[in-house]
């Protein structure tokens, strides 16, 4: 995989990876080693999940470590002085707690992404990726709003950066499977524990990426970005429910013992949207990936082969969900050994 069309980008290169203690994060790293950058330096402010991950990575020779803030605007220009690539994953993440703790949603998600975008222009930087979410479409909650705002301040700065050569772009996940608090593991961990699955609609659907999808999307950027984008991964629809009930019946537990409904939690929206009807007036088809083009500071399109979609919002609701063994083979294929019997499966 080393001829990927980003893998030139990154050959000596110095690769600064904000957020980089977190699962998306060490995916990331296990990918750029690959690749053979210059320099790899990993921002965090969790020491001890800098601890395991230098002995997990202890033969990497140029592996660095940054234990700092990204509301640290002093800290953050120390780690990116010669930086040549930045991959953004420093974030607040849980839709709950931002929503209990929104002006800390807006100072690490919103204030932090600027000081990032400060840094990035004083240092020249070649290119900034942001991480975002689908929750940033039409946002419901603090953490979507939050990462909204990150997007515009990260799409204005391809506007006003001058002669400075930085670009800036964004990527938008959807669930990403395996991640840390994500849903797999979560339903899991309650059937070891002999409590129900709770699911807080019957109905809800999710957008799901895998962990190598999601890395993926991150490196694509740095090929398909010229400044001011969202790049999107197209994504398949999962429905909670479905899932919780594939869950229980490979592990033989009867669903209706089993599986609760709670009720929508705060700021937890019934389905995920991927682009607005506004944003696909200007969205693009590149195969596996939708480009979001700019409001302003562009003049031409990168692919003169990409065409625009239809213009219509893209929801998860929308969208046909996986079936029951379609999401067996998945969970089978990420978590090999997790599910200890097949279960019968209608399509």
């Amino acid at each position: 995989m080393n001829n990927a069309p980003y893998a030139a980008m990154l050959k000596n290169k110095v690769v600064l990876v904000t957020g980089g203690t977190g699962t998306i994060g060490v995916a990331l790293l296990n990918r750029l080693v690959q690749l053979q950058p210059k320099a790899i330096r990993v921002f965090s402010r969790d020491e001890n999940k800098q601890y395991f991950m230098r002995e997990q990575f202890s033969q990497v020779e140029n592996l660095r470590f940054f234990v700092g803030d990204v509301r640290d605007l002093q800290r953050l220009g120390r780690a990116m002085e010669y930086a040549d690539i930045v991959i953004h994953l420093a974030a607040l993440k849980h839709v709950e707690s931002c929503e209990y703790n929104p002006f800390e949603a807006i100072q690490t998600n919103i204030m932090g992404t600027q000081n990032i975008i400060d840094v990035a222009m004083d240092h020249e930087v070649e290119h900034v990726v942001f991480s975002s979410t689908d929750k940033a479409v039409n946002p419901a909650n603090a953490m979507g709003a939050s990462k909204l705002m990150a997007e515009k301040l990260m799409a204005a700065a391809n506007y006003y950066k001058g002669r400075r050569k930085t670009i800036f772009s964004s990527v938008r996940f959807g669930n990403v499977i395996g991640s840390s608090g994500s849903v797999v593991p979560t339903f899991e961990q309650r059937i070891k524990q002999g409590q129900a699955i709770e699911v807080t609609h019957p109905d809800m659907t999710r957008f799901v990426i895998t962990l190598n999808a999601s890395v993926e999307l991150l490196l694509m950027s740095l090929a398909l970005c010229r400044g001011g984008e969202v790049l999107i991964r197209k994504m398949p629809v999962i429905r909670v429910l479905d899932l919780a009930k594939v869950l229980l019946e490979a592990h033989g537990l009867s669903v209706d013992d089993n599986l609760r409904v709670v009720g929508p939690r705060a700021g937890e929206k019934m389905y995920e949207e991927l682009v607005t009807l506004e944003e696909s007036t200007r969205t693009f088809d590149a195969g596996d990936y939708l480009v979001i083009w700019p409001l302003f500071g562009r003049e031409e399109l990168q692919d003169p082969t990409w065409q625009p979609v239809e213009v219509a919002s893209a929801t998860s609701d929308d969208t046909e969900p996986m079936t029951p063994k379609e999401i067996h083979d998945l969970i089978a294929r990420l978590y090999p050994g997790l599910l200890p019997g097949s279960a019968e499966h209608s399509s």
